[in-house]
């Protein structure tokens, strides 16, 4: 009798002991969960600091709406480069958007079999390319072709760095459209086209918004594809061929390969707005996918 009562409290407290282990387990885990967090945390938060620390002080109206001058005159400003970089931007988003929202379309809609994952295989393939490599794809065939370095140029080439994010990313988003969505346009009577066209892009819009806008904050801050597609200038200019054109990051790694410390400083000022302009993309990327997940 005492042996049943003994054996019927070990296996009464032991689910107890099991749920405590689990309990510890679990706080351990998350322990340390949290502890990489604040150790990935650390380089990222010090280097914005150290960005902001360096560049605040340098930062003025006229570092960001003049042009670069010589440094016995101050040292000028950047506000052709950020001129630069927005209409190398607008380029790019021309070339790259349309393009990967509609290989997008087609994998998630319409591709079937071999060609379907030779197509994703070469967007893979794409995001692993170094950007270099895609500047001097466009060096040979645009900058050589026209005779010049151009606007055109630098936005094609970060258009086809774009690309794959874009294609990637839309595809995810469209595939969590329900099928059972599709489904019922069809059963209506509406051809696919339409189907896509009313019921799945808008539903996925605000995905696939997001990942433009991850794309664009990727585009914005290379360098290498730039140096060999729009070279870079020193003077305002909107002109799209024929002509080199300023950008953000050219301006940055031009100024801080200078012996001269006005010329560093404004780098510094520079990276800070480069910075600025990346996080309010993510930031807005970050809000406008936290609304636009589909369920079904």
């Amino acid at each position: 009798m005492a042996a049943r009562t003994d054996t019927g409290t070990r296996l009464r407290f032991e689910p107890k002991r099991r749920l405590g282990r689990r309990k510890a387990t679990n706080v351990i885990a998350i322990g340390l969960m949290g502890v990489c967090v604040l150790l990935a945390m650390v380089p990222l938060v010090s280097l914005l600091v150290y960005v902001i620390a360096r560049g605040i002080g340098a930062l003025s109206m006229t570092a960001l709406t003049h042009a670069p001058a010589p440094s016995v005159d101050g040292g000028g400003g950047f506000g052709n480069a950020i001129v630069g970089t927005a209409i190398l931007l607008a380029i790019a988003s021309l070339v790259g958007i349309p393009w990967g929202v509609l290989t997008a379309i087609y994998l998630s809609e319409y591709a079937q079999g071999r060609l379907g994952r030779v197509v994703r295989f070469f967007s893979d393939v794409l995001t692993g390319i170094p950007t270099l490599v895609t500047g001097l794809v466009v060096y040979g065939l645009l900058v050589i072709s026209l005779g010049s370095f151009s606007a055109i140029a630098g936005g094609v080439a970060l258009g086809l760095i774009m690309l794959p994010i874009i294609t990637r990313g839309s595809e995810e988003m469209l595939n969590l459209v329900p099928d059972s969505l599709r489904e019922a346009g069809l059963a209506l009577g509406m051809p696919k086209w339409k189907v896509i066209l009313r019921i799945v892009l808008p539903t996925a819009a605000k995905g696939i918004v997001t990942a433009n806008l991850l794309a664009i904050a990727r585009a914005s801050g290379e360098t290498a594809p730039l140096l060999v597609t729009v070279l870079g200038s020193n003077f305002f200019t909107t002109k799209l061929l024929g002509t080199p054109i300023a950008a953000l990051p050219l301006y940055i790694f031009q100024n801080a390969t200078q012996p001269d410390p006005v010329k560093i400083r404004l780098a510094w000022a520079a990276t800070l707005v480069l910075i600025a302009f990346i996080l309010i993309l993510s930031l807005l990327a970050r809000l406008i996918g936290r609304g636009g997940r589909v369920s079904e």
